[in-house]
């Protein structure tokens, strides 16, 4: 294995092997299509269906309890399928299998009927299952023994992240706006599929990297893993006790996230029962809550005092993580909403011209920059991968293609009414800007602690939604639409994506220190499901949109996710002193 890695680390495409760039474009053209679908499907649902570009005019409540329980079991099935690739197929196969079963998923989301909606659904949760967790432990295989260069290889890695979401969102959304559902929902299809062959035919490049399992530890190890005196440790095996616990709230946890959409779409209630005074569905959740609680303070209790106290200092990030995305995953659900009916996206004049400008520079830049990182990559890898190469070049004449059609559409009209979609691609432009910032913060002596990141992170989260709480005091009570200067959320999106840079890199890193080797894995798991809880709570949450702003307003929604992040993120400052006592001198 050693062989290959040194072999890879041969061909260098600004200073990092070349094979990296490969997993760069794969990941790319799988967030491309990931946030180019997922953008669209809320505005899909709850279009009217009488009107230009109709809809199935869904009511908001609906459409976001099936966007919730779809984004959470995204969080789920990746424990799953890492398990998988890691007992018996390998990462690179799992990462072809996964592109290959959501790519039928956009096929089937571009059908445009009841059935092909669930059914893309569920092709989507389990692709990203196998594609998830994979295409990361790639990269952690391909570093391994070369840990100094970790940090900037996953620094490119999150570029095309975001590279990806932000082309994915503009473009897609655009095609679907104007030309119809169809085309935007096909057009994540077809990036898929060139991601997925691109990499199938630059599987030779890899060698063995990705074929052998690995442990759980290296697998998720992206920061440092706190070497623990072994001494400290104790074996701390799943008793029969603890597997029955996980079946359990495993059990209702899925329960509620199924019956929660189809109750309410369908009118098909599996839950349909009074425990306690509670309706089936909240008692579900309640019992598994608690018994999930039992299993996690059990296992805890188990280790040594200074493990525990870490442990326990992750949980309580866990549950800050929790209202970080229940709150910010608005930005796909209920802010794509208020961009769409209460937000004045129409331009004339020079307002029109100036925006054209602004857009097509924001569009052509990014796009330069990445197709000169193709052509570096051609130049290293042509003459052993050729066919992945012209896979990669179609793909890319296909997006440059699409950006000057779309450019040329633009300045052809005399106004400009700005796509609902557009304002989506604002969290991935702030984050590709911002990052370079708040990572030479994180590395000068004014670091903040952990606790004092989330806490500055929920803060700004909730600064964010502020703007839209004062942006949206003139619309009057049960105002199904308004025209509010686009201001408010561009704005918005600056401080939520500040907030996001602060608390997003962080969870990770602290729990790969804190954790136990022995338990690295387990809590990996569990971090997800924390993400997971947070990504259901963010559709029940924006699912009430309509009914608080019937009974109050629409600044009284927004006013909810200020009080709670800026609350709970006084509750992390405050809880510094007693966090870093816990962490035993983790830093």
């Amino acid at each position: 294995m050693n062989t290959d890695i040194e072999n890879l680390f041969k061909d260098k495409v600004l200073g990092h092997p070349a094979g990296l760039f490969v997993l760069f474009f794969t990941e790319m053209w799988e967030r491309f299509s990931f946030y180019g679908m997922r953008v669209l499907l809320v505005l899909f649902l709850t279009a009217p269906i009488l009107g230009d570009n109709p809809g199935w005019e869904w009511p908001r409540e609906h459409a976001l309890a099936l966007i919730g329980t779809y984004a959470s079991l995204l969080y789920l099935t990746p424990i799953l399928g890492g398990y998988i690739a890691d007992k018996f197929i390998g990462y690179k196969k799992a990462i072809i299998i996964g592109c290959f079963i959501m790519t039928l998923g956009h096929a089937c989301m571009a059908i445009e009927t009841v059935w092909a909606l669930y059914l893309g659904l569920a092709f989507l949760i389990i692709g990203t299952g196998f594609f998830k967790p994979n295409i990361t432990s790639v990269i952690s295989e391909m570093y391994r023994g070369k840990e100094s260069k970790k940090d900037g290889a996953y620094t490119i890695f999150y570029m095309g992240v975001n590279a990806g979401a932000f082309f994915g969102m503009m473009l897609c959304g655009y095609l679907a706006e104007n030309y119809g559902w169809s085309w935007g929902f096909g057009l994540a299809g077809i990036f898929m599929f060139l991601g997925m062959l691109q990499f199938w035919l630059a599987s030779p490049l890899f060698g063995r990297i990705g074929d052998k399992p690995m442990k759980s530890s290296e697998v998720f190890g992206e920061g440092e893993v706190d070497q623990t005196d072994p001494d400290e440790e104790k074996l701390n095996p799943f008793t029969t006790v603890d597997y029955i616990l996980i079946f359990l709230s495993s059990l209702g946890g899925l329960l509620y996230l199924f019956n929660d959409p189809i109750s309410k779409i369908e009118g098909i209630n599996f839950l349909d029962f009074q425990l306690m005074g509670m309706e089936g569905s909240n008692a579900t959740v309640l019992i598994s809550l608690i018994l999930f609680l039992v299993l996690i303070v059990s296992r805890t209790l188990r280790y040594t005092p200074v493990i525990r106290n870490r442990i326990f200092a992750v949980a309580i990030f866990g549950l800050f993580t929790v209202i970080f995305f229940a709150t910010f995953e608005q930005n796909l659900g209920t802010m794509t909403i208020f961009a769409r009916d209460y937000t004045n996206r129409t331009l004339t004049g020079s307002a029109s011209l100036v925006f054209k400008i602004v857009d097509a520079l924001l569009t052509t830049v990014p796009m330069m920059i990445i197709t000169w990182v193709l052509y570096l990559l051609f130049k290293k890898t042509y003459s052993r991968i050729p066919w992945s190469n012209w896979a990669l070049g179609l793909a890319f004449a296909g997006i440059w293609g699409l950006l000057i059609f779309r450019l040329y559409d633009k300045f052809a009209q005399e106004g400009n009414e700005v796509e609902a979609s557009w304002f989506a691609i604002l969290n991935s432009f702030f984050i590709i800007t911002l990052a370079p910032l708040f990572s030479r913060w994180w590395e000068s002596k004014y670091n903040p602690s952990a606790a004092h990141k989330y806490g500055i992170g929920l803060i700004l989260q909730g600064l964010g939604f502020g703007v839209l709480v004062f942006g949206t005091l003139s619309i009057p009570q049960g105002a199904a639409t308004a025209s509010v200067s686009m201001i408010y959320l561009i704005l918005s999106y600056l401080l939520i994506t500040s907030g996001e840079l602060c608390v997003s890199p962080v969870g990770l890193s602290y729990l790969s220190k804190l954790v136990p080797p022995r338990m690295i894995g387990f809590m990996f798991g569990i971090w997800y499901l924390a993400i997971a809880i947070g990504q259901k709570m963010a559709g029940t949450l924006g699912g009430m949109i309509d009914q608080i702003t019937a009974e109050y307003s629409l600044s009284s929604f927004f006013l909810i996710f200020t009080v709670l992040c800026i609350g709970i993120g006084l509750i992390s400052i405050v809880l510094n002193k007693p966090l870093k006592r816990m962490m035993h001198g983790i830093r």
